[in-house]
């Protein structure tokens, strides 16, 4: 039995719009914008038991808040030459290779007042429409030599610009990619990389691009199974960090985990700081699931050249989102999921256990140590969060955390909006959405203009 078709997990077959979604409590009237989520979402499935749930292609969850009510919401799969051809519907533009034509699955993001669909490996970003329509392939972040933007790409607040760490399979370099405001390129840098590894995330400080060398290295033989890549017990794992303003990559090594995400990194008083996801053992990404990733901190030490590791908190968790305000800088306040990703059946748990676990978003107090959870139980399946600040916000968690909450008893799923400072609190408001939204990876909170 394959886990990743069953549940919340299994994907939603119809696309929906529906208008003036029924609300309990009240949204608050500064919230002007659109949250949006992409997630794995197959288009029919030929063999479910091999189905690999990183593979499916891309849907796009929305709902469109202001003034105080939910206005829409929506569910799009992004029209891929593929997706669009099942579909019986007109191909939205072509890519150059044909054969690296895929919905992207892994990140929504907006960049110079536009909406683009993300992904990883050399696959080619897709242009969406405020209303979730795929405009078709886009060129955002293309270089010379066929990378793009990646999944993954972040947004600095200081400059305007986006920034992305590309990765292609087979290729022994990465580049680091800075798009301005107008989407065009503004430089790009090659890094060398000899293990081909997988690098899914990365991290920016003022003076610095972080990013991880993990055991997790590609392997050309894996190709037709999509996902090419496994994990070398002879490597260590690496934190390199490169200067932003030119200069070679110093390299960290410590013993050999994989980075899934990372919350943030700042410097501090000679060192880089890189809060971090860590899955501590290798990953298989046909059951994901069985890993238990935990929050941890690097402290990378600039003139020693050694990085030291503390363990922030043990409870399985992914997907860290903070204020993005505080991005690559100091900061005291981060947010997780404590998801059913990470503790569905396995193969050596078949049931779930009764006690010790409830699907949950976390907040952490990096300051004191403090980490609270607003449980939602055991049949819940809370995702990614984003928080938002509040129009007039006068402390880093003044604001609000975003989620998408499956109900069990509707069979839907509620937008939930929790205040980041009465976290454990009932929540501001649930917008009831017509329609159930699988578990997927991540979104983004899209201001109105």
């Amino acid at each position: 039995m394959n886990r990743y078709v069953l549940g919340n997990f299994a994907p939603v077959t119809e696309e929906i719009t529906a208008f003036d979604l029924p609300v309990t409590g009240k949204i608050p009237d500064d919230l002007d914008g659109r949250y949006l989520r992409i997630g794995p979402n197959p288009l029919g499935l030929e063999d479910a038991s091999a189905h690999i749930w990183t593979l499916g292609e891309g849907m796009v969850h929305g709902v469109r808040l202001r003034d105080g009510r939910a206005e829409w919401y929506r569910n799009r799969w992004v029209r891929s030459a593929s997706v669009a051809d099942r579909l019986g519907e007109p191909r939205r533009g072509q890519v150059a290779d044909e054969r690296l034509d895929f919905a992207p699955n892994v990140q929504i993001a907006g960049h110079g007042g536009r909406l683009y669909a993300l992904i990883e490996g050399g696959l080619a970003p897709y242009e969406l429409t405020d209303e979730l329509d795929t405009v078709g392939p886009a060129t955002l972040g293309a270089t010379e030599q066929g990378f793009s933007a990646n999944a993954h790409s972040k947004y600095d607040h200081a400059t305007g610009e986006l920034h992305s760490l590309a990765f292609r399979y087979g290729a022994d370099f990465v580049q680091h990619i800075v798009i301005g405001p107008d989407g065009r390129n503004r430089s790009v840098t090659d890094i060398k990389t000899p293990t081909l590894p997988y690098m899914h995330d990365f991290a920016l400080t003022e003076h610095y691009v972080v990013f991880y060398e993990s055991p997790m290295v590609f392997e050309p033989g894996r190709l037709a199974t999509g996902v090419p890549f496994h994990w070398n017990r002879e490597l260590p794992s690496r934190l390199g960090l490169l200067p932003r303003a030119g200069g070679a990559v110093q390299w960290f090594e410590t013993a050999p985990v994989m980075v899934g995400h990372t919350l943030n990194a700042f410097e501090d008083n000679g060192t880089v700081v890189v809060d971090v996801v860590v899955h501590p053992r290798p990953i298989d990404f046909a059951d994901v699931g069985a890993s238990k990733p935990v929050l941890e901190r690097w402290t990378a030490d600039l003139a020693d050249g050694r990085v030291t590791r503390t363990l922030l908190h043990d409870r399985p968790q992914d997907f860290p989102r903070l204020n993005g305000r505080f991005g690559g800088k100091p900061y005291r306040y981060g947010y997780s999921a404590a998801a059913e990703l990470y503790a569905t059946p396995s193969a050596t748990e078949p049931d779930r256990p009764d006690e010790g676990f409830s699907s949950a978003l976390l907040k952490h107090d990096l300051l004191t140590g403090v980490t609270e959870a607003h449980e939602f139980g055991r049949d819940a399946s809370a995702g990614e969060t984003v928080f938002v600040p509040s129009a007039r916000a006068a402390a880093e968690d003044d604001g609000y955390n975003l989620v998408y909450v499956h109900d069990r008893d509707r069979g839907a799923a509620d937008l939930v909006i929790l205040a980041s400072q009465d976290f454990t609190g009932e929540p501001l408001a649930r917008v009831h959405l017509p329609a159930r939204v699988p578990l997927g990876l991540h979104g983004s909170w899209i201001p109105a203009a």
